[in-house]
């Protein structure tokens, strides 16, 4: 089983990923909608891999993906980008930043499990 921690303020999105993850038998999702959510949830719960939107209010994806890395109980946990940005800069820099890999918004639905599965297998 794959625990996956998804973090995004968009709700609707949220719960499309919820469910495209909860429909492959290999995953189990969690959805929250605040960086400073996830990173209580991610110490507490931890993750397999945690998907995290770019632009959010309060905390955006890399300062959290950053306090994530500075935690030790979260620093080993892989991150991946679920985010808009993905024009070849913003890409680089969220891998420089130590991401295992960048999903572009929209993403399709049916492949959203394999994408991640295979990220994390490198």
């Amino acid at each position: 089983m794959i625990k996956a921690l998804y973090v995004d303020d968009d709700e609707d999105i949220a719960s499309i990923v919820e469910l495209c993850l909860d429909l492959d038998d290999a995953f189990e999702a969690r959805c929250l909608n605040s960086g400073k959510d996830a990173l209580v949830e991610a110490v507490e719960w931890q993750p397999d891999v945690i998907l995290l939107d770019y632009m959010m209010p309060d905390m955006d994806g890399p300062t959290t993906f950053t306090h994530l890395k500075k935690t030790g109980a979260t620093r080993d946990i892989p991150v991946v980008f679920v985010t808009a940005k993905s024009m070849q800069e913003d890409v680089d820099l969220l891998l420089e930043l130590g991401a295992i890999g960048v999903i572009s918004k929209p993403f399709d639905p049916i492949s959203l499990a394999s994408d991640i599965r295979n990220l994390l297998q490198g």
